[in-house]
């Protein structure tokens, strides 16, 4: 059995990865500006989004194929920061400031009544707030577009 040594992301080895990491961090950095920037870790040929101490909490990834959208990485690595960011963290994020929830990630436009992701991955990217109490749900920010949430 290979011994637990997971190693950072040998840079320009998951672009893809990478820029979406990029894009995730620049909202990361809005909500928590005191938590330095997530990074991106590899182990027995998985990728995984890692808070600083280089643990996370989810499934690896991989890098997608260079025909698939670009909005599909950036759905894969936003969905594992925010797992990551809750179970190491012990927190949500981000967090909707007129409603003090939880976001959650979501093609644009979408409402409460949304069942899920369409076909080819291929929508604009936003967390989405659920609105609290009232059910005033709304796009908070597209992903990479958040400011101090």
């Amino acid at each position: 059995m290979k011994p637990f040594d997971p190693q950072r992301a040998e840079p320009g080895r998951h672009p893809r990865l990478e820029a979406a990491l990029a894009t995730v961090n620049r909202d990361f950095a809005a909500a928590l500006p005191d938590q330095p920037p997530l990074a991106l870790m590899v182990w027995e040929e998985q990728v995984y989004v890692a808070v600083s101490d280089g643990t996370w909490h989810h499934d690896g990834l991989q890098e997608p194929d260079a025909d698939a959208p670009d909005d599909l990485a950036l759905g894969l690595v936003a969905d594992a920061a925010q797992e990551t960011v809750a179970d190491r963290l012990r927190r949500a994020w981000p967090v909707c400031p007129s409603h003090g929830t939880g976001t959650h990630l979501r093609p644009e436009g979408t409402t409460a009544e949304w069942e899920g992701w369409g076909e080819d991955g291929s929508e604009r990217l936003v967390w989405w707030c659920g609105g609290g109490a009232a059910g005033d749900s709304h796009d908070l920010a597209a992903v990479g577009e958040l400011t101090g949430a």
